[in-house]
């Protein structure tokens, strides 16, 4: 008797904490059902810090271990960085071609990624390399990583072959359609922002946000927690 081998979700994003934030509810569920997620994240996020007397390397190796302490909390064993700088990203080609590597060596059914046209939101404003980030993403799904000729160095030279992504989950959409209970997964995602010490400062005020963020109330009364994305099913 043979079995399939399990259903794979990269998550591309730009900063450590990232993926907790955007989605942590839904990767907690996803690993509950034998599903394989990784993470790639294009930074360190070594520029995240309010104190001007903060050294980068040593912010960067204390968010890479908090990084991957959050991960293993959802059941994420895989967790890559590509040392991009932290807030200058842009949606460059040497961009587009580190995550289409990415995508093609890690071969994913499910790409997650955040939204590239969202500039604020009532009361804040998106980091510019989420914006960034989301963009390149998108670039590198289609056409980058499913186009042979398109970065061919990565065919001829690394030997990755062509990749087409099934499909993609945009976190944080302007106008989301899909909707996943994370009921199950919801203390486990909080258990894994917890690790992010250095970037949360009072846990309690945003385990009470994300609470009210997250909730909603069922006809019966009940409670559950969801995550909305906007989702493309892209065609074979």
């Amino acid at each position: 008797m043979t079995t399939s081998a399990p259903q794979r979700i990269l998550v591309i994003l730009a900063h450590p904490d990232d993926p907790e934030f955007f989605c942590g509810g839904t990767v907690g569920r996803w690993t509950m059902e034998g599903k394989e997620v990784i993470y790639l994240l294009a930074t360190r996020g070594e520029r995240g810090a309010d104190d001007p007397q903060t050294a980068p390397q040593e912010l960067a190796r204390i968010r890479e271990a908090e990084q991957r302490a959050a991960a293993a909390e959802l059941g994420v064993h895989q967790v890559v960085f590509l040392d991009h700088p932290d807030g200058s990203l842009v949606a460059s080609l040497a961009l587009r071609r580190d995550l289409a590597r990415e995508i093609r060596r890690w071969r994913p059914q499910i790409v997650v990624t955040c939204d590239p046209t969202v500039r604020y939101r009532p009361g804040s404003l998106n980091h510019p390399d989420h914006r960034a980030l989301g963009d390149a993403a998108l670039d590198a799904v289609f056409p980058d990583a499913r186009n042979p000729l398109q970065f061919p160095e990565l065919l001829l030279q690394e030997g990755l072959e062509p990749h087409r992504v099934h499909d993609v989950y945009i976190a944080g959409a302007v106008d989301p359609d899909t909707e996943v209970d994370i009921t199950p997964s919801f203390e486990a995602k909080l258990a894994a922002l917890r690790h992010h010490r250095s970037q949360i400062g009072d846990f309690p005020a945003l385990e009470e946000r994300l609470r009210e963020w997250h909730r909603v109330e069922n006809a019966d009364g009940t409670v559950r927690y969801v995550e909305r994305f906007a989702r493309i099913k892209m065609s074979r």
